[in-house]
């Protein structure tokens, strides 16, 4: 459904995207991750034809996104992370507004809004005007918005930015739901809404591809970069110095407690600290209270790819 080949994008002074490739299959939910300005909306933007690439090819449904740009978006359905849309319009007039705009038959635009409505829970407001409500009612209208002409590729970023926990649930569900009926591509911070929804993940730091995987797979890859809490009874001098110099240990956080303290080491991937963790307390002649391993998480290995350099 996707398919990216040897993209770039340059600004004066600047790359925002370096000769990134990869695909997205039919029917995939595809997690797009990465810090701050690592390429992500440059990325969404390109693939939606709304900015040009420096170099490299899109083509989305076989369509590319340039050369053939009405036949490639006829199949887009896109969220931007800021949704523009005219405020002094109600709701469902707005949305059969955008639905003529992309060329839903007039016979059918009554039923597609109708659906969009229902499956962003707004059927409620489809009467108020979009300029009284609230960010994340907003959000929905946006998202009503990019299905309303019922796209074969979704692509969303930030799709739950505004919203309250219950209406994360509920597009996080509705995202899940379009598994195997549509492809989507959706970008977000919120980690474990990524393991939960998405088949697979792609991480992209300073505008180059990191990795592209299952969640899983990155886990058992990654599966030594988390984290190590030690807790001594006592608050040694030079702790945390010590720790830090461990071989694998990456940076190490110090908690003064009530009568000890207590020490976090992130260490490096495929490193096992903890042997000589308690060496270095029976050299120290330290009192361990506690140590454990936490068990790594996505966000563990977002942190281990897109740290540093």
């Amino acid at each position: 459904m996707i398919e990216v080949v040897n993209l770039t994008k340059r600004y004066p002074g600047f790359t925002a995207v370096r000769d990134i490739s990869f695909e997205v299959a039919k029917g995939e939910i595809v997690g797009f991750l990465g810090p701050n300005g690592a390429g992500k909306s440059t990325t969404m933007r390109i693939l939606s034809g709304y900015l040009p690439p420096t170099s490299g090819t899109v083509r989305i449904a076989g369509f590319d996104v340039f050369e053939q740009s009405i036949q490639a978006r006829s199949h887009i359905g896109y969220l931007p992370e800021n949704t523009p849309m005219y405020h002094d319009m109600r709701v469902h007039e707005y949305l059969r507004y955008r639905a003529a705009l992309k060329g839903v038959e007039s016979s059918q635009i009554k039923e597609r809004v109708g659906d969009v409505l229902e499956m962003c829970d707004l059927l409620e407001k489809e009467r108020a005007i979009i300029g009284t409500l609230s960010k994340g009612q907003r959000q929905r209208v946006g998202l009503a918005d990019a299905m309303v002409h019922d796209p074969d590729l979704l692509i969303l970023d930030e799709p739950t930015i505004g919203l309250d926990p219950n209406q994360i649930r509920q597009v996080r569900e509705l995202i899940k739901n379009l598994a195997n009926r549509r492809t989507v591509l959706v970008s977000t911070h919120i980690l474990p809404e990524v393991e939960i929804m998405c088949s697979r993940v792609i991480v992209i730091h300073k505008g180059r591809i990191r990795a592209s995987d299952t969640a899983d797979n990155l886990l058992k890859q990654h599966r030594s970069a988390g984290e190590v809490r030690l807790e001594l009874d006592g608050q040694p001098e030079n702790a945390k110095e010590i720790l830090a110099a461990i071989k694998g240990v990456k940076d190490v956080s110090e908690k003064k407690l009530d009568s000890g303290a207590l020490y976090q080491l992130r260490t490096d991937a495929d490193s096992e600290p903890i042997s000589a963790v308690l060496q270095a307390a029976r050299d120290n002649h330290w009192q361990v209270q506690a140590i454990e391993r936490k068990k790594p998480t996505l966000e563990d290995v977002f942190v281990d790819l897109t740290q540093g350099d």
